[in-house]
């Protein structure tokens, strides 16, 4: 099974500049790291969430030229991997007259208008900031909690993913419809 949270073990060599020599080297390596890897994108790892568990050996190596050190450093790394047709659950970001955005952790997906929910009959609402259905008198608003699939990861030369989704399969949708009344 292919889960979108992974833990990787990772090795890189760090900079310790001559300005933080008297500093703990793993509390100034850590920092270095997470300076690095946090919050950024990795086509192969993905989303950087969490560096941790670093590991650096007290053995370093000096250029010429330059007065900092070079520390080989092991360290942990948790990571986000959207995966197709993934169901997800999230809350919604922000309402516009072309769909949802739903914030899903360390990403948001994008739901088209016409994927929010089975009728025929969906209009954005300006003055609630809500698509609603006006047969079916259903609405999904800023702040509402939702379930969706994954149904498309749009990859960019730079930057995170792009990812789409549909709400309209059964158990999918507004958490308060799911299991109640349709």
């Amino acid at each position: 099974m292919i889960t979108t949270y992974r833990v990787y073990e990772v090795t890189d060599y760090v900079k310790i500049p001559p300005s933080r020599f008297g500093e703990p080297l793993e509390a100034v390596a850590e920092e270095h790291l997470r300076e690095k890897y946090e919050a950024k994108f990795d086509k192969d790892l993905g989303i950087i969430i969490l560096v941790y568990d670093v590991k650096v050996s007290d053995l370093g190596i000096v250029l010429p030229g330059d007065g900092s050190t070079y520390h080989e450093a092991r360290f942990k790394i948790l990571s986000y991997i959207p995966v197709m047709h993934e169901v997800v659950e999230g809350v919604v970001k922000d309402a516009r007259n072309i769909g949802l955005f739903v914030n899903i952790g360390p990403l948001d997906a994008f739901v088209h208008i016409s994927q929010v929910m089975d009728s025929d009959d969906i209009e954005y609402n300006d003055a609630l900031k809500a698509i609603v259905g006006d047969r079916n008198r259903r609405q999904v608003a800023v702040g509402d909690k939702v379930r969706g699939r994954i149904t498309n990861i749009s990859y960019q030369a730079a930057g995170p993913p792009r990812i789409a989704m549909t709400m309209r399969q059964p158990n999918l949708g507004k958490l308060e419809w799911i299991g109640g009344e349709q």
